[in-house]
């Protein structure tokens, strides 16, 4: 199971963070956030991805920020349609050669609609299933995980919604094709600002120590 850590802000504490490995490292280019990214990302080991978080954004405010920063991910965490994740595909497959993938958010409420999901099956890598709230994401709660027993996709997805710690041991034993947990709030000294310890604590629980200890040799040595 891959690891994404959201809501980087800080170059000296996004580096920390960087050393404990996580797959995935979000920015979030949403103004109205707490954790609103305008700084400069610092080199980063390169087999972590680095992920911008939109929020209804301009197919070329998103493709300004994928040059920028050579983001290898694309998180939409708004109300974005099929013709406007097509378009934003369109552009980066003609654009931008190395591979950028898509990661479609919803918000998932009790009633939440699966048959939703399918006309962007073909567009996305994956989906990202976040708690329903008052704002589009880092609402710190969690959702019940019992709604994903609808899913019916084969598709991996992203699991994200207040997720701390002691969550990790209980989602890796769900059935259910989860690619990857997507933590933030609950790893956080304050907005944007992580708690290294408690990052690395859900980078060991996430991917076992054994693989930690592969990565970090196999980094060693290139």
């Amino acid at each position: 199971m891959k690891l994404k850590i959201c809501g980087m802000k800080y170059p000296d504490n996004i580096l920390e963070v960087g050393a404990v490995l996580p797959d995935y490292m979000g920015f979030i280019f949403y103004e109205k956030s707490a954790r609103y990214f305008d700084g400069t990302i610092p080199e980063l080991i390169k087999t972590i991805k680095k992920t911008g978080v939109f929020v209804d954004a301009t197919v070329d405010y998103i493709m300004s920020k994928v040059n920028k920063y050579h983001l290898q991910a694309v998180q939409l965490h708004g109300n974005e349609s099929v013709e406007f994740c097509q378009e934003l595909k369109k552009k980066i497959d003609a654009k931008i050669d190395a591979k950028v993938e898509m990661i479609k958010v919803f918000s998932v409420g009790e009633d939440f609609d699966f048959d939703l999901l399918n006309p962007f099956e073909k567009l996305c890598d994956y989906f990202l299933f976040d708690t329903k709230g008052k704002l589009p994401g880092g609402n710190g709660t969690a959702f019940d995980w019992k709604i994903l027993e609808n899913y019916k996709s084969e598709k991996p997805f992203f699991l994200s919604g207040g997720i701390g710690i002691d969550d990790i041991p209980l989602i890796k034993n769900l059935k259910l094709p989860i690619y990857a947990i997507d933590i933030n709030s609950k790893f956080e000294i304050e907005p944007g600002l992580k708690n290294v310890k408690l990052c690395r604590e859900a980078c060991i629980e996430t991917h076992s120590s054994a693989a930690v200890r592969a990565r970090l040799h196999e980094i060693k040595n290139k």
